[in-house]
């Protein structure tokens, strides 16, 4: 079942993206990783930013997240997330299409480290396709508010929809 995640579940959200995100150290730059990979801080900064998130709830728990935020003429999917025992179970399959169907603008795209094989694949089996380094340093520093070293190591990923 999936649920739009109000500020109640912030700590949720929070423990389920850092939880997640250790699949990350000893392969994103090292000094791109920390620990925790996302403060308080920087998760009430993005939903202050506009993203909303929703969960899927299994048992009456939250195990994965996943945001939308609508940024100009674009969509961001971002944070998407399923806490390791979870994983390869298809939750993540659910919660993108639950998030693409309240899209709408013709342009949907999604940021990921260049080193996470497995995160690019997932998006590429969902039909986005992969954009060049030029135009992904372009949307990067035009939609997200990233600090630069992330942009060289990032890579994005573009759905276009038609009829939208």
């Amino acid at each position: 079942m999936i649920h739009k995640i109000a500020n109640v579940d912030f700590e949720k959200v929070l423990t389920i993206i850092n939880e997640a995100a250790v699949v990350y150290e000893g392969k994103i730059p090292e000094d791109c990783w920390k620990d925790p990979y996302l403060c308080a801080e920087e998760l009430h900064e993005e939903f202050k930013s506009g993203i909303q998130f929703y969960g899927y709830i299994e048992k009456d728990a939250i195990v994965a997240v996943m945001g939308i935020q609508p940024v100009q003429d674009v969509t961001l999917i971002r944070h998407a997330y399923t806490i390791s025992s979870q994983q390869r179970r298809g939750i993540g399959e659910i919660l993108l299409k639950q998030l693409l169907s309240l899209v709408r603008t013709n342009r949907v795209l999604v940021g990921t480290w260049e080193s996470a094989p497995w995160a690019i694949r997932f998006y590429q089996k969902h039909g986005f396709e992969l954009l060049s380094r030029k135009e992904t340093n372009s949307l990067l520093r035009k939609y997200w508010n990233i600090p630069e070293r992330q942009v060289e190591a990032s890579v994005v990923l573009e759905l276009k929809r038609q009829g939208i």
